[in-house]
Formats: structure tokens, sequence, C-alpha cells
């Protein structure tokens, strides 16, 4: 079974429930719960919540560790297996779309990016801003370049230091996609689209509920760390804005506030991909709440 959806959508909930009523496994697939550093930041399960039904590929991975789609379709596959040995369904629940396209769709055998050629990569995106990165890399690819999203800086990244690194574009690699690992069709998949006023307000709600809960605390630990600002863990929504505080830069109520926003920014971005590639998914656009919740995993886990 898979839930996919938007932050703050409801889908956790969605996915434990559906776990205890047909004795599964909640496997994650969002890029920023896997970090062992962000339990209360990225919202990952709280221990009570893991108690009620086994939970695997949370927390997994350590903030300095670049960890790619092709790593988690990696992990995944002997949770998948053992899952199976067990007798248990898998419940994949998560925000990161493009782990589901992937698991899906299959995915191409891009070679890895070396840490020097990603941060190169950075570096002229940080010199050109997004939109001048984004120019460039539609002259060298306009192939690849006219697929993405070129607002996401992260996809456009993604797709120049593929290019710099293989000289080969996205596109091309696309191509090449070796099966996937879960079809689409041998699924339940839903993909969760709740009215964004709603969203939007939970979103806010839930990061308040965060610092209520200790985000902050959990940011300065991370920032004692010391890692390089370009670890990929400290990309994590709302970790920014919160070690700006920290470093005095900004007010906590400034910081919550850019926080808030960004928060936003990236709910919108994950409905854009449920609407746009998620069409063969059942789309729940009801705000899911307590018996809403346990209403769709009954009729889901049929």
């Amino acid at each position: 079974m898979l839930v996919a959806g938007p932050t703050a959508s409801g889908k956790s909930a969605l996915a434990l429930a559906l776990a205890e009523r047909c004795g599964g496994v909640v496997v994650n697939a969002d890029s920023q719960q896997i970090y062992d550093a962000w339990r209360v930041l990225s919202a990952r399960p709280t221990p009570a919540e893991e108690a009620r039904a086994p939970h695997r590929l949370y927390g997994h991975v350590g903030l300095e560790t670049s960890f790619s789609v092709g790593a988690w379709l990696r992990d995944l596959a002997p949770v998948l297996a053992a899952a199976r040995a067990a007798g248990q369904r898998p419940v994949i629940v998560g925000g990161t779309g493009l782990y589901f396209k992937a698991l899906t769709e299959g995915i191409a055998p891009i070679p890895e990016v070396p840490p020097e050629v990603r941060a190169a990569a950075e570096a002229r995106l940080e010199r050109l801003g997004l939109a001048g990165f984004a120019a460039e890399l539609a002259a060298r690819d306009p192939e690849t370049a006219a697929t993405l999203d070129r607002e996401n800086p992260m996809r456009v990244l993604r797709a120049s230091e593929v290019l710099d690194h293989t000289g080969t574009g996205l596109a091309e690699w696309r191509r090449r996609t070796a099966p996937p690992l879960l079809p689409l069709a041998a699924c339940t998949a839903a993909a969760l689209a709740p009215p964004r006023d709603w969203l939007y307000a939970r979103c806010e709600a839930r990061f308040e509920a965060m610092l209520a809960a200790g985000a902050l605390e959990e940011v300065r630990r991370v920032q004692a760390l010391g890692l390089p600002a370009a670890a990929p863990g400290l990309k994590a929504v709302g970790a920014p804005e919160l070690m700006a505080h920290l470093s005095g830069a900004l007010t906590l109520e400034e910081a919550a506030g850019a926080a808030k926003t960004a928060t936003r920014r990236y709910a919108k971005r994950q409905l854009t991909w449920v609407r746009n590639q998620m069409a063969a998914w059942r789309r729940i656009e009801a705000s899911l709440t307590g018996a809403r919740i346990e209403a769709l995993a009954a009729e889901l886990a049929g």
C-alpha cells in the first residue's frame, strides 16, 4: 500500500491506521525523515506511534550523508522482502514524490555524483542565482530543462550535476530506466491533496507544536556538531531558519515566521507534484482528521 501527500496532510496517521488494520509495517518514503537527528523537526512518528506498528527506514541516515533516491530503493528492497517473509503488508508513506516515482516506474542507472562535482554545481547556483542557473542548464541540456520545475532549486541542481559528471542529460538517462521494484498496478495507492487553506493552517499549527516539543533544542544539538553548511541533512525545512536564530541573526519570532513560510512553500510544491505526477493514483481531496482517517483506512484496507 502506498500513501503519498504533502507535509501536515495526515498521511502518517493514515498509514499507521492502515498498518494496524492489516498487520502491516510502516515504511518511510520521506527524504527528511530519514535523518537520525531530526525527530521533532521532520515530524517523524513518535515513540508511542512506533510502538503501535513496526516502522522502517526512519532516522537511519547521518546528517552528513548524501542520500539519493537510488540509495532509498537499495535500502527499501530488503525491507520489503523481510515484510513479505514475515507476512506483513508494507505501507509505504511519505511526501517525497521522486521516491514513489522511482519505486513504481523504475529508476535510471545514473552514476553517483562525487561530492566535489556537487559542490561546484552548488557554487554556480549561488553565483548565478536560480533563474540564471536554470537558464544555463537550458542552454546545455534543453531536453531535460523542458521537463523540470525550474523554480525548484534541488531539481535544477540535480540535473546540472548529473550533466557535469556524466556528460549525459537526465532525459537521456531516464530512457535507460530499469523495471520498477513495485509497479503501481500491483499497489493500492492513495495520494492526499487536501484543500490548500486547511493544509497551510495545519502547517503553521504544527510548526508551533514542534517548537513546544523541543525543535529549537534539537536544532541547537545539531548546530553544536559543527557540520559544514552544505551537509545534506541541514537542509531540513525549518532548520536553516532556527539556526539563524541561534546564531543571533533572527529573533525567534522572525525565524518561526520564515520557517512557516518555507513549510507552506514546501507543501505547495508537494501538492503540485501530487496533481501533476500522480494522476493514476486514487486522489483524496478531503481534509483528514480523526474519524475520517479511520473510515478511509477501513475502506483502503478493504
